[in-house]
Order: C-alpha cells, then structure tokens, then sequence
C-alpha cells in the first residue's frame, strides 16, 4: 500500500491516517444487496466507531452502494472490495472508493491498483506472494482466506523472516478469534462482517448493527468483549 495519506475529505470527521490498517481494529466487510441500506448501514458502522467500511463487488449495487456512502457519509472512509480487474480499479474509485481490496493479485492488477491514486491491499495467501509483492515495494497486505489459509499461526511465523510485511487478515474471524490475531505484531487490523448479521439488516436493525460495532470497536489485543 503506497504510504500517501488516505484521501481527504473537508467535511470528514475520520481519523487521519496514512494506513488503512491503523484506521480501526476492525474493517467491516460489508456486502450491499439493497442500495438504500447502504447510508443508514454505514452510518450505524461508523457511529459503533468503525470508519472504515469496505463494500465488496459482489453485488449489481455494490458501486451504486460506494457512490451513495461516499457522498452520503463524509465520516466515514469507503472502500471497494473484491477487486480483481483494472476496470473494476477504475470504477470504484470513479464511485467515490477511497481505498481498494482484492483477495489476490497480479502484476496487471497490481499495477492498476497502483495507479490509482488511493491505498490498496492486494490479497495474499503464501510465502511466496508475500516476498513477490515485497520486492515490488508494497508492504501492506490482505491475508485471505485466513482461517483457512493458517490463520494465526501462519501469521506468527511469517513476522521472523518479513517483519516488514504488515497485514489485514480476512475470512472466518470470529470476534471470539479476532484478539488473537491484533496480538500479533504483523497485523494491523482484521476484516469480517460478524457485526453485520444477516437477520439485523434485513430487518434494518441499524441500533444492533451499531452496538455490534461498538463491540468490534473495542477488541484489543487480547480481550474479548463478551
């Protein structure tokens, strides 16, 4: 992820930061399949003190999605998930995505995201794509799908011989998981979307889904909330 401060915004209340990763323990990772929830969705994430928000190209409004929190939500800091081609680099960021997530990556892809002009987390899952995308200058990473890939124990032995590699794991983190993994010196941050239940938003339960927020908000090192 390049090391220029993540897009401004004058009416944003966000924290400022060079790094996603530094942002909030935790990333939402948010999947949109009615566009008008996606404000009051964000609003609630970044009222639980979850600004970041990362909204996943899975759907037909996901980009709709992006275009209304960004101009919607000044505080919070959007972004486009499942990024897997250059077209889909431009299009987000056309919407308003403020940074940018792949689950893996490819020097043509690489390259697009690097061109963009905002933070990017290219996906990794082995040794080898780690020490690929360190010799191509970027430090900062996703680490999917985590759980499955080695999860926390992968991760430790991965911060000996790359220290300077920093990650943003993703894919099955529980909350009762997700201290385990902020205890470890080579994450910054983990992504998952446990405070978004399925049932909560399509009752459009938005004071649970802040609460649960909140609770995501608080992880340490460590300490389970509940």
């Amino acid at each position: 992820m390049p090391a220029s401060p993540l897009p401004a915004s004058a009416s944003s209340s966000a924290p400022s930061s060079s790094s996603v990763l530094d942002l909030a323990p935790v990333v939402p990772v948010v999947v949109v399949r009615d566009v008008a929830d996606a404000v009051p969705l964000a609003r609630a994430l970044v009222a639980g003190g979850l600004p970041a928000i990362e909204v996943t190209l899975r759907t037909p409004v996901a980009l709709d999605a992006i275009r209304a929190i960004a101009g919607e939500v000044p505080e919070a800091v959007v972004g486009a998930g499942t990024v897997i081609t250059p077209a889909q680099v431009d299009a987000s960021v056309a919407a308003g995505a403020r940074f940018l997530v792949s689950p893996g990556w490819t020097d043509v892809l690489l390259e697009a995201m690097r061109g963009s002009g905002v933070p990017y987390l290219p996906g990794v899952s082995t040794t080898s794509e780690v020490v690929a995308l360190l010799e191509r200058g970027v430090r900062e990473m996703k680490f999917f799908p985590a759980q499955a890939a080695g999860g926390t124990a992968y991760l430790k032995c991965l911060s000996g011989p790359l220290p300077q590699a920093r990650f943003c794991p993703t894919g099955g983190i529980t909350p009762a998981l997700a201290p385990d993994y902020l205890a470890l010196p080579n994450v910054g941050c983990v992504g998952g979307s446990w405070m978004l239940p399925a049932d909560a938003v399509a009752a459009k339960d938005w004071g649970r889904v802040e609460a649960l927020a909140r609770d995501a908000a608080a992880l340490s090192a460590g300490v389970t909330c509940r």
